[in-house]
C-alpha cells in the first residue's frame, strides 16, 4: 500500500510539471507557435503561414566577415597639397562583408564569358560595355605595349588584380555577381538545376526570379503549406536561402576593412591609431622571420618599382598577384598598394560635415524597382532584368530636407548642390567618385587608408581595380562560422 502511495505521488509530481512546462511555453508562443495569436507557424491546417528557423547569414563566396564598431576615419598624416578633404571624425560603420582581394583578371574573364555564352549573339554591345580598357596601359613615354596586349588575357596574369574598369562596370560586375551566387544556391539547395541554354531573357536574375517572371529548370519545388496553393511554390527572400546583394563598399567601410582595427582594441579601447593597415609606421615588416620585407606593392622612390636584380624588394614592378604581401587583422590582402580601389561613394570635399555618424554614405543615385499603376512589378527587359527607376521626386526631396518637398523642388539642382561650377572652378562633379589606397605606381604617402582621391565613374586607370562587399544582415556580431574564418 505504502509502495503504491509512492507511486501516486510521483505521477501526480510528473503530471503537474508537465502541465507547468506546457503553460509556460504557451505563455511565450513556444518555437513554433504565435506569440499573439497562438496560432501555430508552418501548418497547412490552420492556413500555413510559414515562419523560416532563424539562421545566421551565410558568407558569400570571397568575402570576409568585418565586425563592425566605431572608429576615427580621416587623415593620419599632414597631405602634402594642403587638402583638407578629410579632417579625422568619428564614425560607426556597422557589420558587414568585404572580398578577401581585389578581383582578379580570371574573375572578370568568367564575367565576360558568361556574358558572351548568354547574350553574346544578340546582345554584342552589352560584351563590348563591360570589356575593361586594356589601352589604359598606354602611355607615349612608356614601352607598355606588351601590357595592353597580355595584362587581362594571358594566363600568367590570371590571378592579377584586374584594371582598366570604370566605376560603372564594376557595379555592374557587382550585380552579375550576385546572380550567379544566388543561382548556384538555389541549385545547392535543390530547388534549380543547372541551365547551360539560358539565353537573352529567359536568364536567371534575382529580383525576376523572387516576381516570377524567371523560372528556369525546376528541380525540385519548395512545397507550399498554403492550402489554397499549388503544393509547390517558388523560394522566396523570407525562406533565408538567397544572400543580399554584392556592391561596391562605402568609403567608410572600406577605410575601417583597411585599417583592420581588431588588433588594436584593449577594454572596448582603441590603443592606437594606425597608419598603415599594419601596426607601427615602418613600410617594411619588423618580425624576424620577414624582417625587411616591404609589406605592400608601391613605389618606393622615383624609378625604384622593384629593387634590383637579385635581391627585388617589393618583387613588383606593376600590379602584383591579388594573394601577395600579408593580409591585415581582418584578413584583407593589399589593403594598401598594388592598385587603388573603387567605392560607392560620390566624392565631396566637404563630405565629413555632410554624412551621418553611422554608416556614413555620400550617394544620390537612389533606384527602386519600377511598379506599374497597380502596384505590380513591371516586366522584365530583353537582357531578363527587372527595370530599376530613380526615387520620386517627393522621396528625394525628403532625403534632402528631411519633409515635403517645397514647391520649387528641383531634383537636378538638389543632386549638384554643394558642388563648385564643373570645369570653371573645378574638376569635381556629381558623377567623380571616391577611389581609395595606393597603388603599385604611388608612393609611400597614398598607402594611408584614410588618403582619398577621385575619379569620373565612367573613367579607368592602370593604376584602379575594386573589391566587392555586401551588407550584413542580423547580428552584428561573428558567428562561430566566421570566427574561424
Amino acid at each position: 500500500m505504502l509502495k503504491l502511495n509512492k507511486i501516486f505521488i510521483i505521477l501526480l509530481f510528473l503530471s503537474s510539471f508537465m502541465i507547468f512546462g506546457t503553460s509556460c511555453s504557451n505563455k511565450g508562443g513556444g518555437k513554433n507557435v504565435s506569440r499573439t495569436t497562438g496560432w501555430a507557424y508552418n501548418d497547412p491546417k490552420n492556413g500555413g503561414f510559414e515562419v523560416a528557423p532563424a539562421k545566421e547569414q551565410k558568407t558569400g563566396p570571397g568575402l570576409v566577415f568585418i565586425e563592425g564598431g566605431t572608429f576615427t576615419m580621416g587623415a593620419t598624416q599632414e597631405t602634402p597639397f594642403y587638402e583638407w578633404d578629410n579632417p579625422p571624425h568619428q564614425e560607426t560603420v556597422n557589420s558587414f562583408y568585404m572580398d578577401e582581394t581585389e578581383v582578379s583578371n580570371l574573375d572578370y574573364l568568367e564575367y565576360i564569358y558568361w556574358l558572351k555564352r548568354v547574350y553574346g549573339a544578340d546582345y554584342p554591345t552589352v560584351v563590348k560595355k563591360a570589356l575593361p580598357d586594356t589601352t589604359v596601359w598606354l602611355d607615349k613615354m612608356t614601352y607598355n605595349e606588351p601590357l595592353v596586349e597580355n595584362y587581362f588575357r594571358h594566363p600568367a596574369y590570371h590571378n592579377y588584380p584586374v584594371v582598366g574598369v570604370s566605376w560603372l562596370q564594376a557595379n555592374d560586375y557587382a550585380a552579375w555577381r550576385t546572380d550567379r551566387v544566388n543561382e548556384q544556391l538555389l541549385i545547392n539547395a535543390g530547388y534549380l538545376d543547372y541551365d547551360p541554354d539560358q539565353k537573352d531573357d529567359n536568364s536567371f536574375n534575382t529580383e525576376a526570379y523572387l516576381s516570377g517572371q524567371y523560372q528556369g529548370l525546376v528541380k525540385e519545388g519548395k512545397k507550399d503549406l498554403n492550402p489554397n496553393g499549388t503544393g509547390v511554390r517558388k523560394v522566396g527572400y523570407g525562406d533565408g536561402i538567397l544572400l543580399p546583394h554584392y556592391r561596391l563598399p562605402t568609403e567608410a567601410e572600406w577605410e575601417y576593412a583597411a585599417l583592420g582595427l581588431v588588433g588594436n582594441t584593449v577594454n572596448n579601447r582603441i590603443v592606437e591609431r594606425k597608419v598603415y593597415p599594419w601596426n607601427g609606421e615602418s613600410l617594411r615588416s619588423t618580425k624576424k622571420k620577414d624582417y625587411g620585407s616591404f609589406m605592400a606593392n608601391f613605389k618606393i622612390a622615383k624609378g625604384d618599382y622593384m629593387g634590383v636584380a637579385g635581391d627585388l624588394n617589393d618583387a613588383a614592378s606593376i600590379p602584383a598577384p591579388v594573394f601577395s604581401y600579408w593580409p591585415n587583422d581582418f584578413g584583407l590582402y593589399n589593403m594598401a598598394g598594388n592598385v587603388s580601389e573603387w567605392v560607392l561613394d560620390r566624392y565631396s570635399p566637404t563630405a565629413f560635415s555632410e554624412v551621418s555618424d553611422f554608416d556614413p554614405y555620400l550617394g544620390d543615385n537612389f533606384k527602386v524597382i519600377k511598379r506599374n499603376a497597380d502596384g505590380q512589378i513591371a516586366q522584365k527587359d530583353s537582357l531578363g532584368r527587372i527595370p530599376m527607376m530613380p526615387l520620386s521626386k517627393s522621396k528625394m526631396a525628403q532625403l534632402e530636407n528631411n519633409g515635403p518637398p517645397p514647391d520649387n523642388f528641383n531634383l537636378s539642382e538638389t543632386k549638384r548642390k554643394g558642388f563648385a561650377e564643373y570645369g570653371v572652378t573645378s574638376l569635381i562633379n556629381s558623377k567623380s567618385r571616391v577611389i581609395k589606397g595606393g597603388s603599385w605606381k604611388d608612393p609611400p604617402y597614398y598607402l594611408s587608408p584614410g588618403v582619398r582621391r577621385y575619379m569620373d565613374e565612367d573613367k579607368s586607370s592602370a593604376t584602379v581595380g575594386f573589391r566587392c562587399a555586401m551588407s550584413r544582415v542580423g547580428s552584428p556580431k561573428a558567428s562561430r562560422k566566421d570566427k574561424k574564418r
